[in-house]
């Protein structure tokens, strides 16, 4: 039975944002703490966008642990898969945007609660009661998981759901870069959604310029669509039957971390919206959706704190309506 529309499965962490902007790591002075990981981002988003979402993984037995709990709950995200270690502590993650826009990265992990995470029948049952299940490559690093996450994602796919997948490339967490695109095609091979950066995109196939050429090298035959971002540009999408190309939405950036994880968001409750259907028309509603939620989200700080509300994503698609049409 499908209680839930989406589960999402992996790291949930506490990003501290910089407060400087431009600079590197190193030279922030101030920083601000919130609530992050990719996985529990899209969920939040989710709730925010008016869908049921629960959440699936372990944080450590801490303050920062309980604060993320508190969080997702005070999100409206449903926690009954949120387990707690005392073997290790919650994720942290320190984040700044240098002055030419990318981020900077530094993980504490060694290891963390979320790596330690080993699924109990418990949480496959819960992860069988979804419509959409949504992972990340994260949690296919490292032992337990890695396992955790696969079981968990063949439970929700024989109890009927869709599988959805964002690998959300962060190179410094693996061992090599061979390894990583290992894995992160192995995660692919399990999805029948998949959501890739312009710039994971050519890590996975080396395409650099050809987006059509680079997903026909990753499609497989579960696959249901394959939607490639970037950025202000906009996306391109690729179904079994149609491809096509959403330009973006103008906004002055001021803090991208959490972007993807919006448009993700979007996508998931655009597609439910329109009953999972994948035919341009609707294909594009949810795509425009998505597209919006990434461009609201850069304008603000922070991953969740930075979401916006349905009101909010519907207040900007009205303000931009017919921008564009496809």
């Amino acid at each position: 039975m499908c209680d839930i529309d989406v589960i999402t499965c992996g790291e949930l962490l506490i990003d501290f944002v910089a407060l400087d902007a431009g600079v590197k790591l190193a030279e922030a002075r101030t920083f601000e703490r919130a609530a992050g990981g990719a996985p529990a981002n899209v969920a939040v988003g989710l709730a925010r966008f008016g869908r049921s979402s629960g959440f699936l993984g372990q944080v450590g037995d801490d303050d920062f642990g309980r604060f993320l709990a508190e969080t997702l709950s005070a999100q409206g995200v449903n926690t009954d898969g949120l387990r707690f270690t005392t073997e290790a502590r919650t994720a942290l993650a320190f984040v700044s945007l240098r002055a030419n826009g990318e981020r900077d990265f530094m993980f504490y992990r060694h290891p963390s609660g979320d790596m330690l995470w080993q699924a109990t029948q418990r949480d496959l049952a819960i992860a069988a009661t979804c419509r959409i299940f949504h992972f990340g490559s994260i949690s296919l690093i490292t032992e337990p998981s890695r396992s955790s996450t696969l079981a968990a994602i063949d439970a929700a796919r024989r109890a009927g759901a869709l599988i959805s997948y964002d690998p959300n490339l962060r190179l410094p967490l693996w061992p090599s870069e061979s390894t990583a695109r290992d894995r992160i095609l192995e995660g692919l091979t399990q999805a029948n959604i998949v959501k890739l950066s312009r710039e994971e995109l050519e890590f996975l196939t080396g395409e650099r310029d050809d987006p059509l050429s680079g997903a026909a090298r990753i499609w497989h035959d579960a696959a249901s669509l394959l939607v490639v971002t970037d950025g202000a540009a906009g996306c391109s999408w690729f179904t079994r039957d149609a491809t096509g190309h959403l330009p973006g939405f103008s906004v002055t950036p001021r803090d991208t971390t959490g972007a993807g994880d919006a448009f993700v968001a979007g996508l998931l409750s655009g597609l439910l919206d329109n009953d999972l259907r994948l035919e341009p028309v609707s294909l594009t509603q949810s795509l425009r959706r998505a597209n919006a939620a990434g461009a609201l989200t850069v304008t603000r700080r922070g991953a969740i704190p930075g979401l916006p509300t349905r009101d909010e994503l519907d207040q900007f698609l009205a303000a931009h309506d017919g921008e564009y049409s496809q």
